[in-house]
């Protein structure tokens, strides 16, 4: 098994190392002040080619592996964790966009998206769904020859600045499941469609929010493939995602940790260094430790998947163990730092925030772990989560029943 990184991902990962510590890290929190992404520099991003470099050449990508695309990721949440998200929903997105999108679709937006002149959200989430993401109620109704859409989105990355969206629609029967739901892709600036944001903790760059459809019409060439086929599609990329988020994790606590080290060096305390004091440096030793599992962990895991091979179970360690590992690692930078490391001065405070946020989207550690079970054990790991769900919902309905 080789970890050295190829000749070309090294001067991809160089190229998105100066950007990240020259461009994106001094004006890192800037964008928590403003709640919006910098496009200008999501603009630059693109022209150094450090958007989509997993996707087709013939788009506008550079087509290179997935661990390229890791390595760059990695190094962009060094400098500016919400920056990252325009490589991770891009890369992701960009995919679905290139490989069902009507060609002329995908010839509009894709080249705009890879050279950062568009931003692309995902339309899955619903207020009812979280986790449970087949459960949509939002309808695509046949209308002419095309559809009409109607319902809320939530829990959208760039809600409130994306220029598109792919959205995933009620196209069959009613109710829950994952039959029956079809992708579009939707134009996010026409009548009829409305967004708000929310004000949260973290990543408040990525103006995270709703999208409310109200009979916005939609051309049958912006549907994804064939009607039915939308769960399938999405849900193919969150392995890959997953391992994604976890370098976006590695990068913003790797920021904390090196600049944890070289405070130790500077500050001292009764006359010498605190780097002196085993108590001050062990707990960082044990952040390198946490670290470097976790990126070989997520390279390990990229490395599958651009070898074809199943890593689904891997996918998932890196989406639990990954957003976990880097909090406790910058939470304790922070405590390094003493009484100026908890000032909004300094940026681990923001850090957290952001980091926050990961251990709830694309899936919370409980999902992931469930993942991992069911992939060792079959479906008798998720046999006794859907008979307890069963039973709890009956204790409900009795506990009502004699209330009423």
């Amino acid at each position: 098994m080789n970890f050295e990184l190829t000749e070309e991902q090294l001067a991809m990962q160089e190229t998105a190392r100066r950007f990240a510590r020259e461009k994106l890290m001094p004006q890192y929190q800037e964008g928590d002040k403003s709640g919006q992404l910098n496009r200008d520099l999501v603009r630059q991003m693109g022209k150094l080619g450090l958007i989509g470099v997993e996707l087709p050449q013939e788009c506008g990508g550079l087509g290179t592996d997935g661990v390229t695309a890791g390595v760059i990721i990695d190094e962009i949440a060094y400098g500016d964790l919400p920056m990252s998200y325009v490589q991770l929903v891009g890369g992701l997105l960009g995919d679905i966009l290139a490989r069902f999108a009507n060609p002329d679709i995908t010839a509009e937006w894709l080249p705009k998206v890879i050279g950062g002149e568009a931003l692309i959200g995902l339309g899955l989430t619903e207020p009812s769904g979280g986790s449970d993401a087949a459960n949509l109620s939002v309808s695509a109704r046949r209308s002419g020859n095309g559809y009409v859409l109607r319902g809320e989105k939530t829990s959208m990355s760039f809600a409130g600045e994306a220029d598109i969206a792919l959205v995933f629609a009620r196209t069959g029967e009613t109710g829950s499941g994952a039959r029956g739901v079809s992708g579009f892709v939707v134009d996010l600036n026409q009548s009829g469609i409305t967004r708000t944001r929310f004000d949260d903790v973290g990543t408040k760059a990525v103006s995270r929010g709703s999208v409310f459809f109200d009979d916005v019409f939609v051309p049958p060439e912006c549907r994804l493939g064939d009607e039915g086929a939308g769960f399938t599609q999405i849900m193919s990329g969150f392995d890959y995602s997953r391992a994604l988020i976890a370098l976006e994790c590695h990068g913003a606590a790797r920021a904390s940790l090196d600049e944890a080290w070289e405070y130790t060096k500077e500050r001292e305390a009764f006359g010498v260094p605190i780097a002196q004091y085993q108590g001050v440096t062990f707990p960082l030793a044990e952040a390198e430790t946490q670290l470097t599992m976790l990126r070989l962990l997520a390279y390990h895991t990229l490395s599958l998947r651009d070898n074809g091979k199943p890593h689904t179970s891997e996918a998932a360690m890196c989406k639990w163990y990954g957003p976990k590992v880097a909090v406790e690692i910058i939470h304790q930078c922070l405590l390094t730092h003493g009484h100026y490391g908890y000032t909004t001065s300094l940026p681990h405070q923001q850090r957290l925030r952001d980091v926050m946020g990961l251990e709830i989207g694309d899936g919370t550690a409980q999902i992931q772990k469930l993942v991992i079970a069911r992939e060792k054990v079959g479906r008798m790991a998720v046999q006794y989560s859907n008979e307890a769900r069963a039973a709890y919902r009956t204790s409900v309905s009795s506990k009502a029943g004699r209330h009423a």
